[in-house]
């Protein structure tokens, strides 16, 4: 039963960040006007879709990620051209609906061959239709029927390239936005939850346990208090307790513990953990707190995040000058399963994890690498500066470099994972 509550929480987890992310992209982009036709979580084949107003909700089975589908950023996928024969229904004096195939089953429609047809500006088709030319007006939300599938036109003012430069960016903006207030927000949630700690600790109390380690073989419970080691005073020093731990790797160590009002000693030896420097017993040791106030809360949930922010980007230092192994990096699956052990920890850990994964996530996506959030933003940038687009073509094929390259990289991160886990 544990194990199914922590799959269920680490997929919560992933849902939660990723649909606050598009959700950002979605919103601004309504209030922008654009026409959405799509908000997908995950790629790859459909496993859940349902259409309400004009887009698409679909549940996708590769759970890496999302998208939100603008009208105009892609070629659409259904075109109608002039000397195609087609079929309209009219509708108070207006063309909603245009069939481009099974024109013998449809009824109630006229049929022609198309001699000139505007979707985007004037919203106006003409058609031959025995021998004498008519032209219709469109309704700007009329549906294009081919395939089975309905698809609605998108006249240029629908369109994410017909929108003004700040609309766009804000529309692209809006996903990191929403996973940076997610995170702020969550930060705060676990603050409120553990507390912020006194000014003058006078004891170190331990936390969470890790199965299997040396404290957890000596029955040291969560709630002990650590009053000496080796009979030397702790008092409520929690960096000396790490200290004096990782520097005796190897070595017996005499803890002095008080649960409740017992006091007793415990001999224990620190372990060398893979990635880790000095010894470790598998405790989280932590300091006594009390509740804070309203605006305490706040102002550590932005200190969390500015602190959390300078670790990831020491991170991709890291990675730009090369300063880490293959082993060092993770995907999708180490991701999964981190957050699975952290599930473990308890729901104080899981909403710290789920702000830091949110932050990550905003932080990452506005990094200048083609497919990402950051790179159209550039685009967007050098567009407002010299005052017209880039040819879309040529932007699309640079996101879809990128965005393979992407691909490539999660699944060599994903083997490297799975190898990992048959490995342990």
């Amino acid at each position: 039963m544990q194990m199914v509550q922590i799959v269920l929480s680490s997929v919560l987890v992933f849902f939660i960040i990723v649909t606050i992310h598009e959700w950002g992209h979605f919103i601004f982009a309504k209030r922008a006007g654009i026409l959405v036709r799509e908000f997908a979580i995950g790629f790859g084949p459909k496993i859940f879709a349902y259409k309400k107003g004009e887009t698409r909700y679909t549940l996708r089975l590769l759970p890496i990620g999302g998208y939100v589908r603008m009208a105009g950023e892609d070629p659409e996928v259904v075109e109608i051209q002039p000397g195609q024969t087609i079929a309209i229904r009219i509708s108070d004096g207006q063309v909603k609906k245009l069939y481009a195939d099974q024109l013998d089953m449809r009824k109630n429609v006229i049929r022609g061959e198309i001699v000139s047809i505007d979707l985007e500006h004037n919203l106006n088709l003409t058609l031959a239709v025995d021998g004498e030319q008519h032209t219709y007006q469109v309704h700007p939300q009329a549906l294009i029927v081919a395939r089975n599938q309905d698809t609605q036109i998108a006249p240029r003012n629908r369109q994410f390239g017909g929108k003004t430069v700040g609309q766009r960016a804000l529309a692209i903006f809006g996903g990191p936005l929403m996973n940076f207030i997610l995170a702020f927000f969550l930060f705060a949630a676990h603050i409120l939850m553990v507390g912020i700690p006194l000014e003058n600790p006078t004891y170190v109390k331990v936390g969470n346990i890790k199965e299997d380690m040396p404290a957890a073989k000596a029955n040291i419970q969560e709630g002990d208090i650590i009053e000496k080691i080796n009979g030397v005073a702790i008092g409520g020093n929690a960096e000396k307790l790490v200290k004096m731990t990782a520097e005796s790797e190897g070595k017996p160590m005499t803890w002095s513990v008080l649960r409740g009002t017992e006091r007793f000693e415990v001999t224990l030896t620190p372990v060398k953990l893979e990635g880790h420097e000095g010894g470790k017993v598998g405790i989280s040791p932590i300091l006594p707190t009390r509740s804070p106030s309203f605006t305490e809360t706040f102002q550590h949930a932005g200190t969390s995040m500015v602190n959390m922010t300078k670790l990831i980007f020491d991170g991709f230092k890291q990675l730009i000058f090369g300063q880490f192994k293959l082993d060092d990096l993770g995907g999708p699956v180490r991701t999964f399963e981190i957050t699975g052990q952290v599930a473990k920890q308890g729901i104080e850990q899981l909403t710290l994890w789920t702000a830091i994964l949110s932050l990550y996530l905003g932080i990452f996506n506005l990094l200048p690498i083609p497919a990402l959030d950051g790179s159209r933003l550039v685009f967007i940038g050098v567009e407002a500066l010299r005052g017209k687009p880039i040819d879309p073509n040529r932007e699309s094929m640079v996101h879809f470099v990128g965005f393979a390259m992407l691909m490539m990289l999660i699944l060599v991160v994903t083997y490297n994972d799975i190898l990992r886990l048959f490995k342990s």
